[in-house]
């Protein structure tokens, strides 16, 4: 098995959720709580990964952070480095590409949230902060754990546009799918079956466990309310 392409892949499902997190969040909670009528053309572009080809995706992530993109050009000024085919680059194009997957749980989550609640916690005196975390994200976190898995989970099996954005350097953007793939064309299946059962065996126990610890927030709620 190649162990460092597994290593790369987790490191990199990691900082995406993370980020996907940090960002996604309040996305996710202006568009369920904001006001504006341009709001559905925001869940539209969240949603464009859903729909479009890894390939476009990462053919446009690739072409933005170019080094005759503006964005690749004071990239490179900062650090003297390139974005596209490196582990940044590549954790860009992961953010992108997994947005949907942590903001559509969070929005149906926050939508599952009786206003109620809220307008009880204003009346009380919390600000929005304080009914942010003492309120909403207790009330959501089914939401957030499904935000993470799905994240994480699909961040672990990129292909398309890891492959786009970050090529295929090993220690660097050479990830578990590329690494199955190159296997496989190889016709070395044994290794690549013994990476593809490794990484099934991961997932489903991340799967279980999560989805358990789901199952005891629910069971705990009433007594924590």
């Amino acid at each position: 098995m190649d162990w460092t392409a597994i290593g790369v892949s987790l490191r990199l499902a990691f900082w995406t959720t993370v980020i996907l997190l940090i960002l996604g969040t309040p996305l996710a909670y202006w568009l369920t709580f904001g006001r504006g009528r341009g709001r559905f053309l925001v869940e539209a572009v969240v949603a464009l990964p859903l729909v479009l080809p890894p390939t476009v995706l990462g053919f446009y992530i690739l072409m933005a952070t170019g080094p005759k993109s503006p964005i690749g050009r004071l990239y490179e000024a900062l650090t003297g480095r390139l974005l596209p085919f490196s582990f940044q680059g590549l954790l860009v194009a992961s953010v992108l590409y997994s947005l949907p997957f942590a903001v559509q749980p969070l929005v149906t989550a926050f939508r599952g949230i009786d206003r109620r609640l809220l307008e009880a916690a204003w009346c009380l005196g919390s600000g929005p902060l304080t009914t942010f975390f003492r309120v909403v994200v207790p009330l959501a976190a089914p939401g957030f754990w499904t935000a993470i898995v799905l994240s994480f989970a699909h961040t672990v099996g990129e292909f398309g546009v890891v492959l786009m954005v970050g090529g295929n350097l090993p220690g660097v953007t050479r990830t578990v799918s590329i690494a199955i793939y190159d296997e496989v064309q190889a016709l070395n299946y044994a290794a690549a079956g013994q990476t593809a059962l490794a990484l099934l065996v991961f997932s489903f126990v991340v799967l279980v466990a999560v989805y358990s610890l789901r199952r005891d927030v629910w069971a705990l709620w009433p007594m924590k309310s």
